[in-house]
């Protein structure tokens, strides 16, 4: 194909992306109870995380503890707020909800450029970034999110001062906390990478686990300012599981290396 015949077919494929997007958008538009109830669900105190780890405790014998509580109230305070949320929060969904069809029409795009044994690792890597991203917003709704909602949203310098939360704000928050968690759950993908380069090693790693755990915990803190060793357990564990993962994958590419 002529380089115009190339950009003609990528004109095709973002052409249909966008309509399968703005169809998905549609949908969630219009599913916006259903939409709503659950991005709204973290906020609240019977949370099924903060239930779900009471039943853990009680199972294994501690009954004195007891998540307390708490209602925060959210407000919009602009005329177009609730609607300009919905309509941007319909469009990060939708976008989540077809990124599967997009990633399959981009590699499709992209594939016949590549070898066979560049095709076959390129599958896997774009598998497992898209899962651990997935993962990474699922432990930012379930985990990270409600813990810190629960400690800002709370905080209080003073009785007579009470919370209100805008809808700007929890939207904005919760966004930025699910990229940024699906972006630091790539870092297997990225060790998997620099392993096949050469650059780093299983023994690299092993020997800083220590300073990693302890990077992990100072940035489990900063999360969760001032919680009890529950949350800070909650939020350091996953990212800790991660730096393990990373160690795992990179010796069995060095294994596969050496045969």
């Amino acid at each position: 194909m002529t380089f115009g015949g190339h950009l003609e077919v990528l004109r095709q494929i973002l052409f249909r992306i966008l309509g399968v997007s703005c169809v998905v958008s549609i949908l969630v538009f219009c599913c916006k109870e259903i939409t709503w109830n659950i991005l709204l669900a973290p906020s609240e105190w019977d949370f099924v995380t903060y239930s779900l780890f009471e039943k853990v405790l009680h199972a294994v014998g501690i009954s004195g503890f007891g998540f307390d509580e708490f209602h925060v109230k959210l407000i919009a305070t602009d005329l177009s707020s609730q609607f300009m949320n919905h309509l941007v929060t319909s469009i990060y969904f939708g976008l989540l909800a077809a990124s599967p069809y997009i990633l399959y029409e981009l590699f499709h795009f992209v594939s016949p450029a590549l070898f066979y044994n560049e095709r076959k690792y390129s599958v896997r890597i774009v598998i497992a970034v898209y899962f651990l991203f997935i993962v990474g917003i699922l432990i930012n709704y379930f985990i990270l999110f409600p813990v810190s909602f629960r400690f800002l949203g709370t905080y209080s310098v003073s009785e007579r001062i009470e919370s209100t939360i805008t809808l700007d704000s929890y939207v904005s928050t919760f966004m930025t906390l699910s990229l940024l968690m699906g972006v630091v759950f790539q870092f297997p993908v990225v060790s998997f990478v620099l392993a096949k380069m050469g650059i780093v090693n299983a023994p690299m790693l092993i020997k800083y686990r220590k300073h990693a755990f302890l990077i992990i915990l100072i940035i489990a803190a900063i999360i969760t300012p001032g919680q009890d060793i529950v949350s800070l357990s909650l939020v350091s564990f996953p990212l800790y599981m991660l730096y393990e993962l990373s160690i795992l994958i990179i010796k069995r590419v060095q294994i596969k290396r050496c045969s």
